[in-house]
């Protein structure tokens, strides 16, 4: 059928771990070349002499541990990397970490039986390669580390009851973070010059969302700036979230405003699309349509199913037109999503939406 074969680099300091794994993964008709590595060092050298498909990794080595070889790799040479970690305490903890660095999947490393327990594991472990191969991986920035994850709670709580807004206008919310700059110049540079109203937030940093900003106004129909404080939502424009500040969608009389609020990071964010799509559920309910575009994690999952059960409605990219599927994937998993919208028919479904009564 002309699939191609996969190469794995197998990295573990234990030397039957190592050929246990390769025994396995070269069972596998997918699966063409096992190469394999004693520590960290080691992996950097033969990545750079070959660079493999699809790496699975140890997270306790001597001279350089997982982490520290998972920070160089994905920020020089990105590879998909399946994790091989021990179930204590310890273990589990940094192998989570090493997730926030990149690393797609966990298989587990047995305490006693190496050798049996991954015998009987064969089929996990050659389908996480497997899939792990299929991934899009990005560069990892290089002063990216770890922040203590709060959820949307840290910012706005939740709301009590359903918004009574039979008179307001409505309302597009919008949420995306790894390729979304250019999943948002193709999203709303289809909308119409007289949409309703869009609030964005897309994940970036402070000192960027105002050229972002310009630069989209010069490719859409609709005007678009950077939000400021107590700037209302009207008709015909677009408001970016500001890097480095949350930002929330409050009711006015008979129309929408945006608040701008420091606090903490919310996934790992700010501005966070949790807090976003969480304010449009309280304040704006069946008036908002929500849309949730391309993205590592899942920020956004949980506050687009809040505005589901507001009355909202909600769309997700499809998986095909993503760069990364995972925002997307984990709305849709959690039960927040009406339809899957490939990006090129987004703004039509949009409008077809903001034409609905629920």
């Amino acid at each position: 059928m002309g699939t191609k074969k996969i190469k794995v680099l197998v990295v573990d300091d234990s030397l039957s771990v190592r050929e246990t794994l390769k025994k396995i993964l070269l069972s596998d008709p997918m699966i063409e070349a096992v190469e394999t590595a004693e520590d960290g060092i080691d992996a950097l050298n033969k990545v750079a002499q070959n660079l493999p498909d699809v790496i699975t990794l140890d997270v306790e080595m001597p001279r350089m541990d997982g982490i520290t070889f998972l920070g160089r790799l994905m920020t020089t040479h990105p590879v998909p990397v399946v994790m091989c970690s021990s179930v204590t305490a310890a273990g589990c903890a940094t192998t989570l970490r090493a997730l926030e660095y990149g690393a797609l999947d966990i298989i587990k490393k047995p305490q006693v039986g190496t050798r049996q327990f991954l015998e009987e594991a064969k089929m996990r472990i050659c389908d996480a390669v497997r899939a792990a191969s299929m991934a899009k991986v990005h560069l990892l920035p290089r002063n990216r580390h770890a922040e203590p994850c709060y959820s949307a709670d840290a910012v706005i709580g939740k709301a009590i009851h359903k918004p009574d807004l039979q008179n307001a206008g409505k309302v597009i919310v919008v949420g995306a973070s790894t390729g979304g700059p250019e999943a948002l110049r193709v999203f709303l540079g289809r909308l119409p010059q007289d949409a309703p109203g869009v609030v964005v937030v897309q994940h970036m940093p402070e000192g960027f969302t105002s050229s972002f900003a310009t630069q989209l106004d010069g490719l859409c129909r609709m005007a678009v700036r950077e939000a400021r404080n107590g700037d209302t939502v009207s008709r015909g424009t677009i408001l970016i979230a500001p890097g480095n500040y949350h930002l929330l969608l409050k009711s006015r009389g008979a129309g929408f405003y945006v608040e701008l609020k420091d606090g903490q990071l919310v996934n790992r964010h700010k501005p966070s699309v949790d807090v976003l799509f969480r304010s449009s559920a309280r304040y704006a309910g069946a008036n908002a349509v929500g849309v949730i575009l391309t993205g590592m994690g899942d920020d956004g999952a949980r506050g687009l199913k809040e505005m589901r059960e507001a009355g909202a409605v909600t769309l997700a990219q499809d998986e095909a037109s993503c760069v990364v599927y995972g925002m997307p994937k984990e709305a849709l998993h959690l039960g927040g999503v009406d339809a899957v919208v490939p990006l090129c028919s987004m703004a039509s479904e949009v409008m077809q939406a903001v034409r609905m009564n629920r």
